[in-house]
């Protein structure tokens, strides 16, 4: 086999079965009136040297067959990559708020080696972004080669724009700090007419997840144990727990609901109201019949246990400035999550109070005039 019939086997490995036969033809014809014409030019027989040169300026065989190929020669096109680019960008920043808050409540129990607890939370984001890149890229790669196009691709609306902050980084630190420049990025005030109901996609996303995980769809298999000096404990839920699932569940399907309402009604805002205000009456009960169980999971490890459980008398300032004190074995740690938990159900009555208040305070206000 000479030096053209190995060049073209190359590229016609690379070609479409139906097509292959016409455009190695087309190639060798080229190739040999190259060679020819340089041929005639030095007045000699082409050295092997000489026959390579001319093939390079040819191309590569990869590159020469992808000029004869069909549809994008693109992984990711020009017109997908910026929606790819914003969906890894904001799905990474969520992982990334996922691992973070894991990380935490591991290093709540103090685990023996802090060093190690933090490479694993690093090792798990890293896997879980990788995958998320490869499955978005395969996404747009599906989209890009069959020539799928989204009906939001063309028909977007400028007041869906606010969830676009999900990708910016100095949004997710502003939200964080709580400063009201994050209202402004995730919900600009355009003299187009703006979306109020973007502020309830997040709460949305957040109770979807929520009962997905609820009903054991999704797992969190770290939220499931602690690490403690000699190993991990494990954490199971009291009775409580099972005895509120279905209360749980509805009061998470309701709460859903109404934010889906109001993503498409975000101007009913007395009609958000009043069901905000019953939802929160439900959450209000469902915190105190947990707060009054007084046990709420329990921590095992290698034979021993202990209890998560508190009261009232928990709600001591002194009882939060000496959790730093506390021991980091098993009782330890299950003293911490009691304080802990006890004050995080005391802060959620009260929000919740809040929130009461506040839609039942907006029924009665006029109903404000949608800016147009």
């Amino acid at each position: 086999m000479d030096m053209i019939d190995r060049y073209l086997d190359a590229v016609a490995a690379q070609l479409p079965q139906d097509e292959r036969a016409d455009i190695v033809a087309e190639l060798r014809d080229l190739i040999l009136s190259r060679f020819e014409a340089r041929e005639e030019e030095l007045g000699r027989a082409l050295t092997e040297d000489e026959q390579e040169a001319i093939l390079r300026e040819i191309g590569h065989p990869l590159v020469v067959a992808a000029r004869y190929r069909k549809g994008p020669d693109t992984l990711v096109g020009p017109e997908l990559f910026p929606y790819w680019l914003f969906g890894v960008k904001a799905g990474l920043m969520v992982l990334a708020a996922v691992y973070a808050i894991g990380l935490l409540i591991r290093l709540i129990g103090g685990p023996d080696d802090f060093g190690q607890a933090i490479a694993q939370a690093f090792h798990g984001f890293f896997g879980a972004g990788l995958t998320l890149i490869g499955a978005a890229t395969l996404t747009a790669a599906i989209f890009e080669h069959q020539g799928i196009r989204p009906t939001w691709l063309t028909k977007w609306r400028v007041r869906d724009l606010g969830a676009f902050g999900l990708s910016d980084p100095a949004t997710w630190r502003a939200s964080m700090a709580g400063k009201e420049t994050a209202k402004a990025i995730w919900m600009p005030k355009m003299r187009t007419q703006a979306w109020p109901g973007s502020e309830y996609l997040f709460s949305a996303l957040a109770t979807g997840v929520f009962i997905l995980w609820w009903v054991g769809a999704i797992h969190f298999p770290r939220f499931a144990q602690i690490g403690l000096r000699g190993g991990d404990a494990s954490v199971a839920g009291a009775p409580i727990w099972d005895a509120l699932f279905g209360a749980i569940l509805l009061y998470a399907v309701a709460q859903l609901a109404i934010d889906l309402a109001s993503l498409a009604r975000p101007h009913a805002v007395r009609l958000r109201a009043a069901a905000m205000a019953a939802i929160s009456a439900v959450g209000l009960w469902l915190t105190w019949t947990i707060l009054e169980a007084g046990h709420w999971f329990t921590l095992t490890q290698e034979g021993q246990s202990a209890r998560v459980a508190g009261d009232w008398s928990l709600l001591d300032f002194d009882r939060l400035r000496d959790l730093s004190d506390r021991t980091r074995d098993l009782a330890g740690a299950a003293d911490t999550l009691s304080v802990v938990m006890t004050w995080a159900l005391a802060v959620t009555a009260i929000s919740l109070i809040f929130k009461i208040v506040a839609s039942l305070w907006r029924m009665v206000q006029p109903a404000a005039k949608p800016h147009v």
